[in-house]
């Protein structure tokens, strides 16, 4: 793979297949159904949740075109300590050559370092139209997320 195939827009969507939210990444990794990427935020400084996120934090993310969701591990851009992972119930991926392409489906689990969690936009959630299958397939990703998250799996997930 030369460099230039590297590269890749990550790009989030919203239910109505509208973008929301643009970065570059860089492929690390790729098999048959997912694809690691690494990744620097591009948004502003901003506390979250205990946390804050700032330009250029380094992320390391994988994808699925198989599963509803996406895993992030997020890093500290000054020394590089882990600040969290990010759990995000999605529509599976989609690859297609420089891009990679999800609709979000607004749940999403924050796990810090010592493995306590969080669970948010459970009312975002419960807003969005979705048909029953789609409700159902990220109700499911949510439960495993949460069994991932509980038997403290996600770095080995990134490393696979």
């Amino acid at each position: 793979m030369s460099q230039a195939d590297n590269l890749v827009n990550i790009i989030k969507m919203n239910t109505q297949r509208e973008e929301v939210w643009r970065y570059p990444g860089r492929i690390i990794a790729k098999d048959m159904h997912s694809v690691l990427v690494e990744a620097f935020f591009n948004i502003d400084d901003r506390p979250f949740h205990g946390i804050t996120l700032r330009t250029n934090d380094r992320s390391i993310e994988r994808y699925y075109s198989n599963r509803w969701y996406n895993i992030f591990e997020i890093h500290d851009r000054d020394d590089d300590r882990l600040k969290a992972w990010y759990c995000n119930v999605t529509s599976p991926a989609q690859f297609s050559p420089g891009k990679i392409t999800y609709i979000d489906l607004a749940f999403d689990i924050l796990v810090y370092p010592n493995g306590d969690y969080l669970i948010l936009d459970e009312d975002e959630f419960e807003s969005l139209d979705l048909d029953e299958y789609s409700q159902q397939k990220a109700l499911q990703a949510l439960d495993t997320l949460k069994t991932i998250v509980e038997e403290k799996k996600l770095s080995e997930i990134l490393k696979q």
